[in-house]
This record gives structure tokens, sequence and C-alpha cells, in this order.
């Protein structure tokens, strides 16, 4: 502690056990957290060294965190660990319209960043819903999605190098400025979504996109999953590309409903929401989508006129987490399936809900087959929380029999790392395994993380 306070300041050196304790969980449930020995917040690279370095020499642990909004736990303090908080390195270093590329500090928050692209006329487009909140480093930690990941992908497309503090205190830079480049492995993208298990990272060159147009949007309701679903699979197959394409289940229709009187028939067994962000040409494609939902049996169909329509439309979905806020606590997961599955996926959620008698919500981004499947629960009824349990897992045991995911978008954490064997296979943990061991030889990077 004294070596940390002589380089970082007092400051910047916190052992505070209200403090400590308030920075011990990320955003996730029923994910166990340990008490750390100290909160450290480093604000440059070489501070990040000599951190490393300090609990290298002592065999301290170092968990990384950014704004703890995590859905994994992955975030999650351990026993007589350091946290290590980015929130100190906030710099955006430097905005390049020429070569459109940003390069930021870990701590830059995600809308910040967007909005400080955009006055140059450029789009940062990986837009996790924690974004006004969520940082950059964290979402690289997870390679995080979002609404809009539909049309423009997610973080991994759009990081094209990192610099990465290493266990051995030595600073390594992945990738590279330029927008193309195979030279060695790619270094940059194995860090990414390693959820601080490899690496501390320090500063990200990030890629940038011209500023979209102007966004229109539709709101097209169905009386089954079936005819949501075969809408969202024929705006996708239409050679349209929807900036976002949301799905909204029936019980999570009720809850928004029960939540705030959004003038939904109790008939309506699911919703599709979609947006064109094309600008004088975005009316043409809203008016194209809806055509397309009505062909595909909506009994009500929406289309936006301009920016505030559009945002009244989009309302039901930015309500959902606060709609299920007060049915109880949630499990929330994250499967993702090829679209062609996506209609067994939502029958066979409905046939775990009605078999563990839990109620399991689902709203999702349909448009690439991630979906959050969250079941709601009485965190006071202990038979409760097994049924809860044991749904969650089916949840995910489905998903993989579909050729699909555990987790699309919110990592392994705690919450899931008992699931990567599962979908690995024994030989893809050995070799995660072994990576793990090349960049981190005495595991003290966020140890008990993703792998078991």
């Amino acid at each position: 502690m004294d070596r940390l306070r002589s380089v970082l300041g007092d400051d910047a050196v916190v052992d505070d056990p209200d403090v400590l304790d308030s920075h011990r969980n990320d955003h996730a449930k029923f994910c166990t957290a340990g008490m750390p020995r100290a909160l450290v917040r480093p604000s440059s690279t070489a501070e990040v060294v000599e951190v490393v370095r300090a609990a290298g020499e002592l065999g301290v642990p170092i968990v990384t965190q950014g704004a703890r909004t995590g859905l994994s736990g992955a975030a999650n303090a351990i026993d007589g660990c350091l946290l290590l908080s980015t929130t100190r390195m906030t710099q955006i270093l430097e905005v390049s319209a020429e070569d459109q590329v940003a390069v930021v500090q870990p701590g830059v928050v995600n809308a910040q960043l967007s909005r400080a692209v955009l006055e140059q006329g450029l789009f940062y487009p990986p837009d996790p819903s924690s974004w006004e909140q969520s940082t950059i480093g964290g979402n690289i930690a997870t390679n995080a999605g979002g609404l809009c990941c539909v049309k423009y992908g997610v973080t991994a497309d759009f990081v094209r190098g990192l610099e990465v503090v290493l266990a051995s205190g030595e600073v390594v830079r992945t990738g590279r400025r330029s927008a193309k480049g195979v030279a060695g492995y790619d270094l940059t993208r194995l860090i990414v979504g390693s959820e601080g298990t490899l690496g501390v990272v320090t500063e990200a060159t990030l890629a940038l996109r011209p500023a979209p147009e102007a966004a229109l949007t539709a709101a097209a309701t169905f009386l089954s999953i079936e005819d949501g679903i075969a809408a969202a699979a024929a705006v996708m197959a239409s050679g349209l590309r929807p900036s976002l394409l949301e799905f909204l289940d029936q019980p999570t229709l009720r809850a928004i409903q029960d939540y705030r009187d959004m003038g939904l028939p109790e008939d309506v067994g699911s919703m599709l929401l979609a947006q064109s962000d094309r600008g004088l040409r975005a009316a043409d494609d809203v008016a194209r989508i809806a055509e397309i939902c009505t062909a595909h049996g909506a009994v009500d169909v929406a289309e936006a006129s301009d920016a505030e329509e559009s945002r009244m439309l989009l309302e039901a979905r930015r309500l959902v987490n606060s709609a299920l806020e007060p049915l109880g606590t949630t499990l929330i997961d994250d499967v993702a399936v090829p679209r062609s599955q996506l209609v067994t996926l939502l029958r066979g959620i409905a046939e775990i809900g009605a078999k563990y008698d839990v109620l399991i919500c689902c709203p999702g981004h349909v448009g690439d087959g991630n979906m959050h499947p969250t079941v709601v629960f009485d965190p006071a009824d202990a038979a409760a929380e097994a049924r809860a349990l044991e749904a969650f897992g089916a949840v995910m045991q489905l998903g993989l029999r579909l050729g699909g995911t555990i987790t699309g978008e919110h990592g392994i954490g705690t919450l899931k790392a008992r699931w990567l064997e599962t979908e690995l296979g024994p030989i893809g943990l050995d070799l995660h395994r072994r990576i793990k061991a090349a960049f981190d030889p005495g595991n003290l990077f966020n140890p008990g993380k993703v792998l078991l």
C-alpha cells in the first residue's frame, strides 16, 4: 500500500471498507464477490505498469473494473485482490477525420465518445444499452454489442489496435491504425472479449464511420411470436439492412403495459421494432418494412414520420428493464442462435418457463438472433430461486442445442463459467487455459473468471 501511494498518490489508493464494499460487484445477480484489499485508480499507462509490477511481486490478484455495468460478474472482486479502476483514464487522445479513427483511454464513457466524434461528422456504432454509463474498456472486455449491431457489428469490429499491460509489467501494442493488416496472429481480437483475464487495456484505437443520416422507425404488432419472427426474417431477407431490429414477446409486452399504458391490446403476441438510418431514403425503407410486416400478419403497424415519433415508438423497448423490476429479481440471459432457429428457441423458452413455474420474458436483438430471456422470480422464495436457476441453465442448454451460444454480448464472468466447456468442448477449453497461462502464468489477472 505504501509503494502504491508513493507512485499514484494517496487519493488514488483507497482502503476504506465502505468504499471497497460498494465496488465489489457489477450488475450481475447471483455472482459471488469477495472483499478486496484496496481500490487503485491509476490515470496513465505508466501508473498501471507500477500497479501490475507491485501486485506481481507480492502475488496479489488484480481485478480490472470500468463502470461495473456488466451482467456476468466479470468485474466482481475476489478476496484480497486489488481492484484496478480505469475511471480516471478518461482522455480522448485523438479523433482523426482523415483516418476515421479515435484513440482513447479505457475509462472513456461510450456515449461521451459517440458525441465527441459526432461533432466531426463521425460515428462510433457499438451502443450497448448501458452506453450512457459503460466505458470503452468495459465494452472491449466483453465485446459488447447493442441495438445497432444488426447493421454495424459489435465492439470487436471497430477495435483496430490496443495498448495492453501484461502480467510481467511489459506493455504491448497489438493491431495497427490502418484499415487493413494481417501480419501475425490477431492478438487484438484475442484480447477483445477476454474479460480482463489476459491483460489491462490502457489505450484503444477505434475505427469510426461517417455519421449516419436521420433515422425513422416502424413498430408492428402480431398475434403470435411465429408471425413476428417470420416478419423479422423477411425484413432481413429483403435486401434492406435496418439499423435496428428488435423483438418483444407477449410476457414482456404485458409487463410493459402494466408498467405504463402504451395502448397495447391484451391479445398481442409479439412486437417488432425496426429502424432505418438512411436519411431521405428512410421513409421508403420504413414503408417497405411496414408492407412486409403486414404481409406476415401484423395486426397493426405504426410508421414514424419524424424523429420524435421514432423516439415514441422505441419507448417500449427502452422500458423493458424498468417494467420488469417491479415483478421481482431477474436473471438475464443472452443466448444467440441462428435466425432460422428463433421460433424454436422462443417456443422452448415458453416450455421451460412452464416446466419450472417461472416467468421468462424474452426481448432481444432479433436481427442477429441474440435474445435476452429474462427469468423473473421472488427472491424471498428459496424454492422459486432454485427453479429460476434451473430454468436459466435450461435456456442455455436449449441455445446450444440449436447451434447457438451461451452468451452473445454479456460475457462469461462467473455467471456462466461452468457452462463454458459445454460450448467449447474439452480441447477448446484446454487451448483457452494454455493461452491464459502464456499471458498470465501466475494467474493474477481476474482469476476465477471465464475459466474455472
